[in-house]
């Protein structure tokens, strides 16, 4: 009895350090919310296979022409501020202006969102995934929520096209 539940216990901790280290795999759409693309009926929507681990690994997305762009994700660690490397632990309304990526956020998600949500988070990665076309798409994805909320995976994104997208996981 006492080898049978040492070997299911083993077999258990193999299992589980392999599924982490292989990681896991999240599907999501990349909803056009304006340029180009809002043109077009019906409405082209991009999709994306994201993989992680404990934390993000790569990103994969289809666009609706068949082009394959592929990142991998970076953490933006609390207190940085992205696109700004010479102000480490600077997380205030004037510095976090300089983010690239924050007027999507405020387009897609309302005025000052990234300043409030966003900024600062635990959970905030980016990526710039390059096409096998041409194609270059600017993400960002952070969790939402607390240990005592529901949490959500949200995310921006924008193209060289003129495009914007609202991320969506499934």
């Amino acid at each position: 009895m006492k080898k049978t539940l040492a070997a299911i216990l083993l077999t258990t901790a193999i299992l589980l350090t392999t599924a982490l280290m292989l990681g896991c795999a999240a599907k999501a759409h990349f909803y056009p919310v304006q340029g180009p693309l809002m043109s077009q009926t019906p409405l082209p929507v991009p999709t994306a296979k994201i993989t992680y681990g404990v934390t993000p690994h790569d990103l994969i997305v289809t666009l609706p022409d068949g082009e394959v762009c592929k990142g991998h994700w970076t953490i933006v660690k609390r207190g940085e501020v992205p696109g700004k490397t010479d102000a480490p632990g600077k997380t205030d309304a004037k510095d976090a202006a300089t983010s690239p990526m924050q007027s999507d956020w405020d387009t897609v998600f309302g005025s000052g969102y990234y300043v409030a949500h966003v900024l600062g988070t635990k959970y905030y990665a980016r990526t710039t995934a390059t096409g096998n076309r041409g194609t270059v798409l600017h993400v960002e994805i952070y969790v939402s929520g607390t240990e005592h909320e529901e949490r959500a995976l949200r995310g921006v994104a924008h193209d060289n096209r003129d495009n914007l997208y609202k991320l969506t996981l499934d």
